[in-house]
């Protein structure tokens, strides 16, 4: 999962903030205390635990967003704020539990009456729906219309962006073209009557349900569906309906009186209205949160330095230290030269100050711990496989070794390349441009293009346009679609999932043994077993110097004082779980 997309130079403030966050720490053990300011429900008052439970209804719930939803359309979305936020207007058949911590990732019935029935062999799911599921406009939701907005992912012209687990698992041959051009239907999912859906798996795969659960799987009611243009207007299946969506500017979101909370086991549905404002000024986002004009940070992405230093030092009792399953990382793209030589690929890891991009992200305790393993420490497949010396070295960089690599892929004198990076990502341009110095100490000569947030799905997601550009490094962040290697690792390093646009392959890995080594994985019923494939995976993957993982994320977020019903749901990456949300009128 992409981590949405300040230029700010490293400050005497990031330090403050480490040593706010060590007192902190200290006092109380981190968890709990106002911090003095009486206004917020503790730090860290939502880790793991709901800050301010409440079941009132009624208010405006007002979010900002340094960035857009990628698409409101369902089936094209992948940014985990956008999955989170969708909660409020979409359903699936299964969904994630609404509870703190890692008991949020629970699967439990949403659409369906229960999960699915297995059959013994593992390759046919069975839902049934539940009674009184409706429509915005009031008509009955029934298995046609999931059948339908899941068959709308196949038709990969139109509706572009979007995961494509449920493709790849239902029709690995690509063989069904989406109901635009094929109006028979996709045969691996059957409707026997309204309220029966069957999927038949050509082969087992034990994430399957975890496909369904997310925004992919939603229906969509066919008379309604605008092709590209759905993400314009979604029509809704759940508690809130759009009244207004300006892009990049304004999303309003209204209560769907038509939605019955009888149906609903999952959706609180207390505010009355949901009110978005997208305003790319970072500063002045985080002022105004800390002013309380808006409650929640939409992008769950974390505060800017400056913004961290005032919520740190004036307002901690408003602060969550999130703990998240992302990993920031660099892409090395093995088809601009002279990336195709895993020498040059490695002279990169050699020469990286990990130490420092860790600092110019705002240091250990508020922006995570250096990274070695290309898996999160989460999840099954990460180890403490340390093949160039990172952690040893303490994230320093071994420049001699550097040296060595350039000769044995003959760039003796270094060479040439460009690297993007997201302007609207907090810290993401100030790190390229510290591994720019860093690099150029090696002879590596770096250019650092920053691109919007909003348009890398077209952009670095596009190999086409990756090549006619020359980039040879992508600095990006990602987080599993579900909590296992298939669900972190196989957009990212499989070749099956290399896509002429909405692509997060970037390095444009084409490794048989890699792939080979997914299709072990998820065979394998055993997560434990599993994740000692992924092991593997993950051992090749750095021998090849194919990805460069270097910082596993933490993040300083802001909880608005009105919230009510808030807490970090791992499912979501530790962002709060939207769809519980209230505020205090």
């Amino acid at each position: 999962m992409p981590t949405v997309s300040s230029k700010r130079r490293l400050t005497a403030g990031a330090a403050l903030v480490v040593a706010a966050l060590v007192t902190t720490t200290a006092c109380g053990s981190g968890d709990g205390d106002d911090g003095g300011d009486g206004k917020g429900a503790g730090y860290n008052a939502a880790l793991n635990k709901v800050a301010n439970a409440s079941k009132k209804k009624g208010g405006t719930l007002k979010m900002v967003g340094k960035q857009d939803l990628d698409s409101a359309d369902p089936q094209r979305a992948y940014y985990g704020m956008s999955w989170d936020f969708m909660r409020f207007y979409t359903r699936q058949l299964v969904s994630y539990d609404t509870k703190p911590g890692k008991a949020g990732t629970k699967l439990v019935p949403d659409l369906a009456t229960s999960t699915a029935k297995i059959s013994d062999d593992g390759k046919t799911y069975t839902y049934k729906l539940r009674d009184g599921l409706t429509w915005e406009d009031g008509s009955k939701l029934t298995s046609k219309d999931v059948k339908y907005g899941i068959e709308r992912a196949w038709a990969t012209d139109t509706i572009t962006g979007g995961p494509g687990y449920i493709m790849e698992t239902l029709d690995p041959d690509g063989k069904y073209k989406g109901p635009y051009k094929d109006k028979g239907g996709l045969d691996a999912i059957q409707t026997p009557d309204d309220q029966t859906i069957v999927f038949k798996l050509p082969k087992r795969n034990g994430d399957f349900e975890q496909f369904l659960a997310m925004p992919s799987g939603s229906p969509v009611k066919e008379s309604k569906d605008t092709k590209a243009k759905y993400t314009q207007r979604p029509f809704s299946s759940g508690p809130y309906k759009f009244q207004e969506y300006k892009s990049n500017k304004k999303i309003v979101l209204v209560r769907n009186d038509k939605w019955k909370k009888s149906s609903d086991p999952i959706r609180a549905a207390l505010p009355d209205k949901i009110d978005v404002t997208i305003s790319a000024n970072l500063e002045e986002n985080d002022k105004k949160l800390m002013e309380g004009d808006y409650d929640v940070d939409l992008n769950g992405t974390g505060m800017t330095q400056s913004g961290r230093v005032s919520a740190v030092s004036d307002h901690r009792g408003n602060v969550d230290n999130m703990h998240t399953s992302f990993v920031r990382y660099v892409a090395l793209v093995h088809t601009a030269e002279p990336f195709d030589n895993v020498h040059c690929r490695k002279a990169v890891f050699y020469a990286t100050d990990f130490a420092s991009l860790q600092q110019t992200r705002g240091g250990k305790v508020a922006a995570g711990d250096i990274a070695n393993s290309t898996f999160p420490v989460a999840i099954p497949g990460h180890s403490d496989y340390d093949p160039y010396g990172v952690l040893k070295r303490k994230g320093k960089p071994d420049l001699a070794k550097a040296k060595d690599e350039l000769k044995q892929c003959d760039k003796p004198n270094g060479f040439s390349t460009k690297l993007t990076a997201r302007n609207n990502n907090p810290g993401e341009v100030d790190a390229a441009e510290a591994l720019q110095a860093q690099l150029a100490k090696a002879n590596i000569k770096v250019d650092v293009d920053a691109l919007d947030g909003a348009d890398t799905s077209s952009i670095t997601g596009s190999p086409s346009v990756v090549k006619k550009r020359g980039y040879g490094m992508t600095m990006s962040g990602w987080g599993p679609d579900f909590p296992s290697g298939q669900g972190y690792a196989q957009p990212l390093f499989d070749s099956r999932f290399l896509k002429s646009t909405g692509n997060y392959n970037e390095s444009q890995i084409k490794d048989k043994k890699v792939d080979g080594l997914f299709d072990k994985a998820i065979a394998q019923t055993d997560p434990a077993k599993a994740g000692e494939i992924y092991k593997e995976l993950d051992k090749r993957i750095l021998d090849q110097a194919d990805w460069m993982p270097f910082l596993y994320e933490k993040n300083i977020t802001w909880r608005g004082s009105r919230l009510t019903n808030a807490y970090m749901s791992d499912a979501y990456n530790g962002r709060y779980d939207y769809v519980s949300l209230g505020v205090v009128k």
